[in-house]
């Protein structure tokens, strides 16, 4: 018998409640989540992390508002990677309960908070490239680094006050209200509202980058028609819709990553799942780690910066390297001589 059919058989906010969620019933399904969060985590952290580094180590790209946009959406998806492997293993793999009602609210307020920062990033990036240009001649005084820092401090906080609401109070425990089939304590109004919040984000990223992709095909249109023209409008224009396209290669991966985790939310608050379903949702979230680990390939493939700074970097180890493997020769060399003479 399901031991979590609507809570029948165990209380909504004990611990039997938490183990009615782990889903994972063989060892195998197990050792998968395992090694799918293992190695899109470890990935995921590495690569954001050298996204960071690049950014960050040229003074060119960390004073541009569009890579700090694009610094936090790395810096979301190592958060998110941190909190989710680890509760997200702890939980499913080792099925552990040694944790109060308070603190797995708390684990999973962080992932939210990450997610959701992740996507606001998205949406800022396709707000920065709309304004670029839709406006390009206004977009330095439109577009301030003071202003970019000014909407990073709103984005966070406003995603972690929304990640929040559960363990302040917005739970199914304090309103003895119907819980979620896929979240433990957490309430079904609660998880409606924040699926539609992250529709509205979706929506209107949607719409700023069709924006972006009609002025980008003009673009294109017109470099066509003149190019015998060369100069920095055009050169601009290049740029524009390079960085349009690898924004919206991101956003594509972000969708075809998420819809399954959406579609399975959305089902789960009209209709009771069985068993396997939750199964499928517990894989279809390691789809996010996949997402995060997706996005720094396509910026090194994409953006002609980073890829130039990557590029330095691997330069600079090679060289490090090959100095380091010369070294002792010489130096075996030098002792040699000295002690022929």
């Amino acid at each position: 018998m399901d031991i979590c059919k609507v809570h029948e058989n165990a209380s909504k906010c004990g611990v039997n409640a938490m183990e009615c969620f782990m889903v994972l019933s063989t060892q195998a399904q197990k050792i998968s989540i395992a090694t799918l969060c293992g190695l899109f985590g470890t990935l995921c952290i590495f690569e954001n992390s050298l996204v960071l580094y690049l950014i960050f180590s040229s003074p060119g790209t960390r004073r541009k508002p569009s890579y700090l946009f694009i610094s936090s959406l790395a810096l979301a998806d190592i958060l998110a990677s941190i909190i989710f492997v680890c509760s997200f293993v702890n939980f499913h793999v080792f099925n552990e309960t040694d944790f109060s009602k308070e603190m797995f609210l708390l684990q999973l307020g962080g992932v939210n908070t990450s997610f959701s920062a992740s996507l606001s990033s998205l949406l800022l990036t396709a707000l920065d490239r709309y304004i670029s240009i839709s406006r390009p001649s206004e977009y330095k005084l439109l577009m301030t680094r003071k202003r970019a820092w000014i909407a990073l401090g709103m984005l966070w906080v406003t995603c972690a006050t929304i990640a929040s609401l559960p363990i302040l109070g917005w739970n199914c425990c304090t309103l003895n209200s119907t819980c979620s089939e896929l979240f433990p304590f957490v309430d079904n109004n609660y998880l409606s509202s924040w699926i539609c919040f992250i529709m509205v984000l979706l929506g209107c990223i949607v719409y700023a980058y069709a924006h972006v992709l009609w002025r980008a095909r003009q673009h294109v249109a017109y470099m066509e028609k003149h190019q015998a023209q060369a100069g920095k409008q055009n050169t601009r224009m290049r740029m524009d819709v390079m960085l349009a396209k690898t924004l919206v290669m991101v956003l594509t991966v972000l969708v075809l990553c998420w819809s399954p985790v959406l579609v399975l939310m959305i089902y789960s608050i009209f209709a009771r799942l069985s068993n396997h379903l939750r199964k499928v949702f517990a894989f279809c979230s390691t789809l996010c780690l996949l997402n995060s680990m997706v996005n720094p390939i396509i910026y090194a493939l994409r953006s002609k910066e980073l890829y130039s700074s990557l590029r330095m970097v691997f330069s600079q180890l090679r060289r490090q390297l090959k100095a380091s493997e010369e070294s002792p020769e010489a130096e075996s060399t030098r002792k040699s001589s000295m002690i022929e003479t």
